[in-house]
């Protein structure tokens, strides 16, 4: 059994969503591990991790709308509003998604649907810079 870690850095700009598959993917080959479990987490309680389909950008752009429309910007009576209106609603989205992914490693590499890709979801209006962890265990 071996294991590897690493973390990919993520420069956003703003609300949406933001593949990195190609980046996962090549550092699992680099890995060399045929049979396993791959494990990312977002360092971020404003943005997340989810699996999308990446072969229609408008599945990008209806996910960021309907999380729009489900936690507005503008909610009267939340309090922690000291980083801005985003802030919270930010946070509320991030809890309603995933801030960790575990996905099975086969035959060297992540076992992902034919659409499927991996994004990190920042809910932010401004740009950030993201950080995911990556550990792998198998053999």
């Amino acid at each position: 059994m071996r294991q590897y870690q690493t973390s990919f850095d993520i420069q956003t700009r703003g609300q949406g969503l933001y593949e990195f598959t190609r980046d996962v993917v090549a550092w699992v080959n680099e890995c060399d591990i045929e049979t396993g479990v791959l494990t990312l987490f977002c360092r971020h309680t404003s943005a997340s991790l989810t699996i999308q389909e990446n072969a229609d950008p408008d599945v990008q752009l209806d996910l960021n709308e309907f999380f729009a429309r489900l936690v507005p910007q503008h909610m009267d009576w939340l309090r922690h509003t000291m980083e801005g209106p985003d802030d919270m609603p930010a946070h509320i989205k991030s809890a309603l998604t995933d801030v960790s992914l575990s996905i099975p490693i086969a035959g060297g590499r992540p076992v992902l649907g034919t659409w499927q890709g991996i994004y990190l979801f920042e809910h932010r209006k401004v740009a950030h810079r993201r950080s995911v962890v990556a550990h792998i265990i198998g053999d």
